[in-house]
């Protein structure tokens, strides 16, 4: 049994297609990405996989339950961070997971061991009994990842769980996710952060304009435009991208202190490079070949989606 089946999924608004006959599975113990930019149809997804949402077509499987059908059953296998969660910040980070517990009616010794063990987990179990206002926003998304695992979910639905995150928070975050997926937990994860995907996903789900252009593993997907090699290089002097559009390039982008050439062809691109260096005399500090990364498949995919 899959943790979840979507089946010819579709949400529309007043006539717009936010969602558009989208269909996926997901395993236990499995992470997965659905990865495109800001109103791309995420969000909307993941509201309708946890009964926030009516579809206006479609079917979503959470387990065995049909999410519109048995919404309780559903419910609770899972746990839900959504993208724009709060914590309650006038009370302590402790009773905001016992809240939660009491919400999921769990037996008040086991309660209270899941909250200590998670705020330790969590790093927040020196603060457990100050209020959430007074934490950092780092601070306070880690407790509303904790609270969306008081219940022992099967599923977890994370919305853009690190998005504005100091650096440590979002290592912490991301590090937690791996360790729960580890012990078996079907983790969704929505983000725009190109990154974070490849780092953290199994498969990944590429949307845009309401529908998923594309599904796969991260490498599988990099595979599939193999052909677009990109060129890095640094001059001793600055240069600008229009200077170095070159007959085979299509496309100059600043990286850094560094320029990236897309190609098809690096091999004859290379000497033309090292000519043009010469003939301006400006020095080649760096010179790298790189394989297609997810960002290049991202970028593809949705600009083919948009012509």
């Amino acid at each position: 049994m899959y943790a979840i089946k979507v089946e010819d999924l579709t949400k529309q608004f007043n006539g717009f297609t936010a969602v558009d006959h989208i269909s996926f599975m997901v395993n236990y113990g499995e992470l997965f990405g659905l990865l495109g930019p800001n109103g791309a149809g995420k969000t909307t997804t993941i509201r309708m996989l946890t009964g926030i949402l009516k579809p206006t077509t479609g079917t979503a499987f959470i387990g065995e339950y049909d999410i519109q059908k048995k919404p309780l059953e559903a419910k609770q296998l899972m746990g839900i961070v959504p993208e724009m969660a709060n914590a309650y910040i006038d009370l302590s980070a402790i009773r905001n997971l016992l809240l939660i517990g009491e919400l999921y009616g769990i037996q008040k010794k086991k309660r209270i061991e899941k909250a200590e063990n998670l705020l330790r987990l969590f790093g927040l179990y020196e603060k457990r009994y100050q209020k959430v206002r007074t934490f950092s926003r780092g601070m306070k998304q880690r407790i509303i990842v904790a609270m969306g695992l008081m219940n022992d979910p099967q599923l977890l639905f994370l919305d853009e769980p690190t998005s504005g995150l100091d650096v440590e928070s979002v290592r912490l975050i991301r590090e937690l996710i791996t360790e729960f997926n580890d012990k078996g937990i079907a983790v969704i994860l929505t983000t725009h952060n190109i990154e974070e995907a490849n780092q953290l996903c199994d498969r990944v789900a590429i949307m845009n304009h309401g529908k998923i252009v594309a599904i796969d593993r991260p490498e599988k997907l990099k595979r599939t435009i193999q052909s677009t090699t990109s060129i890095e290089v640094a001059f001793d002097k600055k240069v600008e991208p229009g200077e170095i559009i070159f007959k085979g390039v299509s496309e100059v982008k600043k990286v850094g202190d560094k320029l990236r050439l897309y190609t098809e062809k690096p091999e004859e691109i290379i000497p033309v490079l090292v000519k043009y260096a010469g003939s301006s005399g400006n020095k080649i500090i760096s010179l790298n070949t790189l394989a297609p990364n997810l960002e290049d498949v991202f970028l593809k995919l949705t600009k083919k989606r948009e012509e």
